[in-house]
């Protein structure tokens, strides 16, 4: 077989979450290029709309859904009012608390209230929960399915500086995706992680452009530069295809070099 045919994902329907910008909208766009039907899902409707309407040009096929991953009742319908049938690949995208601008004063863990960790796990872990919940329900009748979880490398170094939780919620969603292995592999389902290290997106670029920021973050990384929505993408596509059809309870690390898989 090919590496064209074992890329191709015709007759696939992917699931990608926090698609309406960043590394998940490149993430749809690439899987569309391969084949699949897209649902490009965001909480932002507008957004996710803007991504559809672009990925759907000549023969690609993509569809907006809003939807608050964690949010079960939201999740549940959004897998059943998306009319491009059942979903055979999710790519749990959507996060939050690990990008962005620094905020002005971040409370010491000691300090803080259970009440901060709450957006942390409602996107990190619960929407993985979520999703993959009302993914899998439609892959294992069809005896075939990819579950992709992007998380962070703070779930496999750990993170400090206000990033503690986020690191827990991270970890979180990874060793869940070892159990969705392991539950899936007897119904042709393989569940992996892409963790990801410093990546451009709408929410990095203005601290990616600040010299003496980009200096020390790229001191840590042996290919020194930042990652790039593609990068993560490319692993995604892989993920998603036949061409890694051996391959499930994995973490694999595209972040530079920052942290080394053993």
């Amino acid at each position: 077989m090919s590496t064209t045919e074992l890329l191709d994902l015709s007759g696939r329907v992917a699931l990608v979450t926090g698609a309406g910008q960043g590394v998940g909208r490149q993430i749809a766009a690439t899987l569309a290029e391969y084949g699949a039907s897209v649902i490009v899902n965001d909480f932002d409707l507008d957004r996710a709309k803007q991504v559809a309407d672009e990925i759907s040009t000549g023969n690609r096929v993509a569809v907006a859904a809003q939807a608050d991953v964690g949010d079960f009742e939201q999740v549940n319908r959004m897998f059943s009012d998306h009319g491009l049938g059942p979903v055979s690949i999710v790519v749990n995208n959507a996060g939050n608390g690990g990008a962005g601008p620094a905020p002005t004063r971040q409370l010491p863990f000691w300090e803080q209230d259970p009440s901060d960790w709450e957006r942390f796990f409602h996107v990190n872990l619960d929407g993985v929960l979520n999703v993959t919940r009302c993914g899998i329900a439609q892959m294992v009748p069809n005896g075939w399915g990819r579950v992709i979880t992007i998380i962070s490398d703070a779930g496999r170094v750990g993170e400090t500086n206000g990033m503690e939780v986020y690191s827990g919620a991270k970890a979180g969603a990874a060793g869940f995706t070892r159990a969705m292995a392991r539950l899936g592999g007897r119904y042709g389902i393989t569940a992996n992680c892409i963790a990801l290290g410093a990546t451009r997106t709408p929410a990095t670029e203005s601290r990616m452009q600040n010299e003496e920021f980009a200096k020390k973050v790229l001191s840590n990384y042996i290919v020194r530069r930042f990652g790039e929505p593609s990068d993560i993408a490319n692993a995604a596509l892989f993920l998603s295809s036949d061409a890694s059809s051996y391959i499930t309870g994995q973490t694999i690390p595209v972040n530079g070099g920052y942290s080394l898989a053993l």
